[in-house]
């Protein structure tokens, strides 16, 4: 067993291994993995057979953080990913996906489409013997472009710990936030 953030890049087998934990178990072993080499790329690990994609932990980023997603957000992620090596920061990637999405050069998803996030900090761990991902917590997003709290009738922020909320709402990154009160 290790700490997660105590390895600098896991091995391929524990990259897969790790990031399908944020997928529903009945996905994870048809999803397709994306993982990272030694040199910090993001690189193909597995090709998957399913909807699924999922994305194994940045070791250059603080915390701990693995997705999964349907693939019809694959072209809104991969535009973000290309954006970021671009160097853009967050708020000029919200803009120009944004205008992108509205002229339709943006494919996005026409049914909601969720993301699950596996993700916790410094204190998850990994036990190399079971698989399992000790200390970490699962949110689910559901992207709904466009929507609004009036078009879904949400709240624009949770109302109880843990609720459905609304998140950018109007926006071709409009979301249904739901983080499970772990307390």
């Amino acid at each position: 067993m290790f700490f997660y953030s105590e390895a600098q890049v896991a091995s391929s087998r524990e990259q897969i291994a790790i990031a399908v934990k944020a997928a529903p178990p009945e996905k994870q072993a048809a999803a397709k993995v994306y993982g990272y080499n030694q040199q910090g790329e993001m690189v193909l690990m597995r090709a998957g057979s399913n909807e699924m994609i999922c994305v194994a932990d940045d070791p250059a980023k603080e915390g701990f953080q693995v997705v999964c997603y349907h693939r019809d957000l694959e072209p809104f992620m991969n535009r973000g990913n290309e954006l970021r090596k671009e160097g853009k920061r967050p708020d000029e990637i919200f803009a120009i996906r944004e205008k992108e999405a509205k002229a339709g050069t943006l494919k996005m998803p026409a049914n909601p489409t969720t993301l699950h996030v596996l993700y916790g900090g410094n204190d998850v761990k990994y036990n190399t013997e079971t698989d399992e991902v000790e200390n970490a917590r699962l949110r689910y997003v559901v992207y709904i472009p466009f929507a609004t709290a009036e078009s879904t009738g949400l709240p624009i922020r949770p109302l109880v710990p843990g609720g459905p909320w609304i998140m950018d709402p109007g926006t071709h990154r409009a979301h249904i936030m739901i983080s499970p009160d772990y307390n």
